[in-house]
C-alpha cells in the first residue's frame, strides 16, 4: 500500500524515498529525474537528497525551509536486487541479507525470472516450506502434467512420479530470523529409479519474503532461485523467482529448472488463490512442523501490524 521512488544517484548508490512531494504530491518517480545525489520533483523542481530525504535546493526559493524533506526508507542492494527494509513500528534494520558469493564474483549469472500474482494471506507462501506432506500429493505427480489441478493425476502420464524427502527446521540465534528446508528430490521412470533426476535442493528463508534456493545436481551443476515475496495489498502477494546457473552450462539447463519450479509452484497457486487462511488449523501430529513453523514466523508481526478486519456477524455484507 505504499508508493515509493527508487533512484540511483551519481555517487552509483541507489535510495529509496516515499513518492510524493511534501510541497503539492507530484509523484517523484513519474517524471522527476536524478540530480548529483538528488531527485527532482518534476512538478517545482524541488530537489530531495537520496541519504537522508532533505530538501537541498527551491528553484524559486531564497531559503529552504528545515522541515522539508521526504521519508527515506532504509534498503541496500545485494545479490542483483534493491531491496527495502519495512516496519510498521518504524524500527531499523536488525539483519542484514547475505550476499550469495558465486552472484557477487559472476561465477554464477542470471538466466532468467518469473513473476506471479498470488492472492494469499502473506504467511501461506513460507508456510509451505514446513508442509511436507503437500509435497507428495500435490507435487509428486510429473511435471509433465502440467499445473491445471484437473489433469495433473491423468493416467496418461502415472509413468513418471517425483519423490521428495524434506525437512524444515528454524535457525539457531543470532540467525533467529532465518529457517531452513532440506529436499531431496528423486524421480521414478515405469518405477524405476532415474539418477539423471536426482537432486538436492537447500532453500534457506531469511525473514518474511526471502528465499535462497540452492541447487545441487550430480551432472547439471550448481545454481540459485531468488524467491521474493512483496506484499502489495492484504491477500496480495507479488512473488519473483529468479535463477542464476554456473556460466560454463548452456543456459537451457537453468531455463529448464526454472520451467519445472515454475509448474510445481503454479500448482501451489492454485491452492492459494482459492483457500482460506485458518488461525486455527485442524492438524495432525504428522503436520507438527506446520505449527512449529507459525511460532517461528509470528517473530515478524509486531503490535501494529495490520490485521484482517474481523468478519461480521448475520448477512450483514
Amino acid at each position: 500500500g505504499e508508493h515509493l521512488a527508487a533512484f540511483r544517484a551519481q555517487d552509483g548508490q541507489a535510495y529509496v524515498l516515499d513518492a510524493y512531494c511534501p510541497h503539492l504530491g507530484a509523484n517523484l518517480a513519474a517524471g522527476g529525474r536524478v540530480v548529483g545525489n538528488c531527485i527532482e520533483c518534476p512538478f517545482h523542481g524541488w530537489q530531495f537528497q537520496g541519504e537522508d530525504g532533505k530538501c537541498m535546493s527551491i528553484p524559486y526559493a531564497e531559503k529552504v525551509p528545515d522541515f522539508a524533506r521526504v521519508r527515506t526508507w532504509p534498503s541496500c542492494e545485494v545479490n542483483g536486487m534493491l531491496l527495502v527494509w519495512y516496519h510498521c513500528e518504524g524500527v531499523s534494520p536488525t539483519w542484514a541479507v547475505p550476499e550469495q558469493r558465486e552472484i557477487a564474483t559472476k561465477e554464477w549469472v542470471f538466466r532468467g525470472q518469473t513473476e506471479h500474482l498470488v492472492d494469499a494471506h502473506i504467511q501461506e507462501i513460507p508456510e509451505n516450506a514446513a508442509d511436507t506432506a503437500h509435497l507428495a500429493f500435490l507435487h509428486g505427480p510429473a511435471i509433465l502434467g502440467g499445473s491445471d489441478l484437473r489433469y495433473t493425476r491423468s493416467k496418461l502420464w502415472d509413468f513418471m512420479k517425483h519423490i521428495w524427502k524434506a525437512e524444515w527446521r528454524p535457525e539457531p540465534e543470532p540467525n533467529e530470523h532465518c529457517s531452513r528446508l532440506l529436499v531431496q528430490h528423486t524421480a521414478t521412470v515405469f518405477g524405476k529409479h532415474v539418477s539423471l533426476m536426482d537432486l538436492t535442493v537447500s532453500a534457506r528463508q531469511v525473514g518474511p519474503g526471502l528465499v535462497f534456493l540452492i541447487f545441487d545436481h550430480a551432472f547439471l551443476g550448481h545454481g540459485i532461485i531468488l524467491q521474493t515475496v512483496t506484499p502489495l495489498e492484504p491477500l496480495l502477494q507479488n512473488v519473483v523467482h529468479k535463477i542464476y546457473y554456473q556460466k560454463n552450462m548452456p543456459a537451457i539447463i537453468p531455463k529448464f529448472i526454472l520451467r519445472a519450479e515454475c509448474i510445481q509452484f503454479e500448482r501451489d497457486i492454485t491452492i492459494w488463490n482459492n483457500k482460506q487462511y485458518l488461525p486455527k488449523p485442524l492438524l495432525l501430529r504428522e503436520d507438527s512442523s506446520i505449527q512449529k513453523h507459525r511460532r517461528w514466523y509470528a517473530q515478524f508481526y509486531s503490535e501494529k501490524s495490520r490485521r484482517l478486519p474481523a468478519q461480521k456477524e448475520g448477512l450483514d455484507w
